[in-house]
């Protein structure tokens, strides 16, 4: 019941009812997961990242009880979301240590890079739609983020919701320059952050499912889990797809 109040959005309902064969989304997100496995078979640390967004992504988005091709569209937009990363040199990427102002600056060009990358393909085209997910995926809640800066709802839902699950999979995740944070002290951080970084409802609503979510999450990426049904879904597909 926590959607139907605020995300009644008709122009977003009318893009994704597009998608009428579950085929076509079962292709199409296969591709992005080779994609993303090519970009992050060059970096252990980020090994996984884009499929655990996806995958946390599209669980906060059913929790939110948002329509399925909404929720895998969001999906498809969790694993393309740092694409636009296949542009910045590796040395930046992997640097054990703080980034110059100019590094800094190359590395918050990957989302307009990666909208840039993925522009062509009409099923993601779009309010709402795929590429502005992955354009606007670093917008913060209070208008502080990039590239435009938007603000609150102006913000894409879905960049919204692929915010929360990239922060937390990133802060749970080691990296070369600091430890990952538990669950715990990320859900924490989540919470600090609500009404300033990140959209307060979204991260409620994530909060509210996260003790059922983490296990799954874990058991999903750890186990190759097959069946999309343990996530709460109520189709079958034959890959690690959550499609349809």
């Amino acid at each position: 019941m926590l959607a139907k109040p605020r995300f009644s959005d008709k122009g977003l309902i009318e893009l994704f009812s597009k998608v009428e064969k579950c085929e076509v989304l079962v292709a199409v997100h296969q591709v992005c997961e080779v994609l993303t496995n090519l970009m992050e078979s060059k970096d252990l640390y980020t090994k996984n990242h884009s499929e655990e967004v996806a995958v946390i992504s599209y669980m906060i988005a059913l929790a939110m009880e948002l329509p399925c091709k909404v929720a895998d569209m969001i999906h498809i937009a969790g694993h393309l979301h740092d694409i636009g990363k296949f542009a910045i040199p590796d040395e930046i990427l992997k640097k054990p240590g703080p980034l110059s102002k100019e590094e800094w600056e190359l590395v918050k060009a990957h989302p307009v890079i990666g909208a840039k990358y993925i522009e062509n393909i009409k099923i993601f085209r779009g309010k709402g739609g795929v590429i502005e997910m992955v354009l606007h995926h670093h917008e913060r809640w209070d208008g502080k983020g990039y590239p435009d800066g938007l603000k609150g709802e102006n913000i894409p839902l879905g960049a919204r919701i692929i915010a929360i699950a990239d922060a937390f999979s990133a802060m749970t995740g080691r990296r070369p320059y600091r430890k990952s944070l538990s669950f715990e002290q990320a859900l924490e951080e989540l919470k600090k952050e609500a009404g300033s970084q990140f959209d307060p409802f979204i991260v409620g609503a994530f909060l509210k499912v996260a003790d059922k979510m983490l296990p799954e999450i874990k058991t999903y990426l750890k186990e190759d889990v097959k069946d999309a049904k343990t996530f709460g879904n109520k189709g079958g597909t034959e890959s690690k797809s959550a499609i349809c």
